[in-house]
């Protein structure tokens, strides 16, 4: 062992802080390993160094970064993990070879004559015992490597494993912050496609809710103004969560608006649900389909005109009757050749249109108990006499009261219309009860 001046100590000591700086700088990976590569030379006094990786898709360690080496040398070839430095290295133990001209596991003897090398010594580097790459020193020289230079390399190792690891998380939380922004982005315009505010008909009550379940989801409730007396209303629920359901979600309310509303002329309601369907049969990939329940109220006629497309069915709140609304067909996106019926019916002063998603009803507690259609009839017909705002938040309200803090699964949408709908009623109980308060 050769002694050591005090002032090779002192920038051995440097170079060794310089590297566990690197632990917790906020450095790109690539340029970690080739500070990594570049440090390891000089804290060992060898000539050159190479960085591997090992590839968890793949039974070979990638060449990630060298220094001294040429591009030739990096390139010679793959090595395996059940390669015998390789496997020996992640077991624990530091590879030394003395001449890599006649040692049988040298795998490319030419190409490190060609380079010059002559001496080799391998170490694992691991975080938290599980190895995620080799660390290799080279020199001109016959066993060059001693007992000092192999502690020496086993403590760089060690801190180029952290380093390494605290570079992969640098930039996962990097890739983390640029899709937060992009799911925010995302949500902000989804929530600009959500109605601001109800049509204004005369004698009609309308509100709505919408409720995602992550920052964007695949509800859907939108509103067209046919002219003063006739409004359109949609609910539906694109299958799926996330970006893909709330882009499908996005697309389908454009040809939704654009058929409903057809500029030189208007299509009936069928032809309308036809075009829908055979959109989603173009769109949708295979398990995609969209349930819609499109309702038009002539208050003209005082009637309402619909087709359910494999959704809830929309209530008609009469009194004590409660009035299901089925006729439809199959679901959007499944067949392409599929038929639809509708249906009209007559309103009168006092009926309560109640359109909701599965989301509402589905809603579970920790005891894994469905909230149910029943409750959710219990809750609108509490405040029958209710503004239709009043009672879809009281409806929520209730729900919110029976699923607790449990986390919910899926988006939640709801539509109530009532005709005639009246100021606040002072029998009403849903402002007084603190139970059924503001959400």
């Amino acid at each position: 062992m050769i002694e050591k001046t005090p002032g090779e100590l002192l920038e051995r000591r440097d170079q060794l802080f310089d590297i566990s700086t690197m632990v917790a700088g906020k450095l790109q990976l690539q340029e970690v390993l080739d500070r990594l590569a570049e440090a390891a030379v000089k804290v060992t006094r060898t000539t050159a160094c190479s960085i591997r990786l090992l590839d968890d898709d793949a039974a070979d360690l990638k060449m990630r970064s060298t220094y001294g080496l040429s591009e030739e040398y990096r390139n010679k070839g793959p090595v395996r993990k059940d390669d015998p430095v390789i496997s020996a290295a992640f077991e624990g133990e530091a590879v030394i070879i003395d001449d890599m001209r006649d040692d049988d596991r040298v795998k490319y003897p030419e190409a490190a004559a060609k380079e010059g090398l002559v001496s080799q010594l391998t170490v694992a580097m691991k975080f938290r015992d599980k190895p995620i790459g080799v660390l290799r020193l080279y020199s001109p020289e016959p066993a060059r490597f001693d007992e000092e230079t192999h502690a020496i390399a086993r403590i760089v190792a060690s801190q180029c494993a952290v380093a390494i690891t605290n570079a992969r998380l640098y930039r996962e939380a990097l890739e983390g912050a640029r899709m937060a922004e992009q799911m925010r982005l995302a949500a902000e315009i989804q929530r600009r496609m959500i109605p601001r505010e109800a049509p204004c008909c005369s004698g009609l009550d309308v509100a709505a809710i919408y409720e995602p379940c992550f920052q964007i989801g695949g509800d859907l409730c939108d509103f067209v103004q046919l002219d003063e007396q006739v409004v359109a209303i949609a609910i539906a629920d694109v299958i799926g969560k996330g970006v893909p359901a709330a882009m499908m979600m996005s697309m389908f309310r454009g040809a939704l608006r654009a058929y409903s509303d057809g500029g030189y002329g208007r299509h009936t309601m069928i032809e309308i649900i036809t075009k829908l369907n055979t959109m989603a049969c173009r769109e949708c990939r295979d398990g995609e389909f969209i349930t819609l329940f499109l309702a038009v109220i002539d208050m003209r006629e005082k009637a309402i005109t619909y087709c359910n497309c494999g959704h809830e069915p929309g209530l008609i709140l009469r009194g004590g009757d409660v009035l299901e609304l089925n006729k439809g067909g199959l679901v959007l996106g499944i067949m392409d050749d599929a038929e639809y019926l509708t249906e009209t019916l007559p309103l009168i002063g006092g009926d309560c249109l109640l359109m909701y998603t599965d989301g509402l009803i589905d809603a579970m507690n920790f005891d894994n108990e469905i909230w149910g259609k029943d409750r959710m009839l219990a809750a609108a017909t509490h405040c029958l006499a209710c503004p239709a705002d009043e009672m879809i938040r009281t409806i929520l309200a209730w729900r919110r009261r029976h699923v607790g803090l449990a986390p919910q699964i899926d988006d939640t949408s709801i539509v109530a219309v009532k005709l005639d709908g009246a100021d606040d009623d002072p029998d009403c109980q849903c402002k007084k009860n603190q139970l059924l308060g503001k959400l």
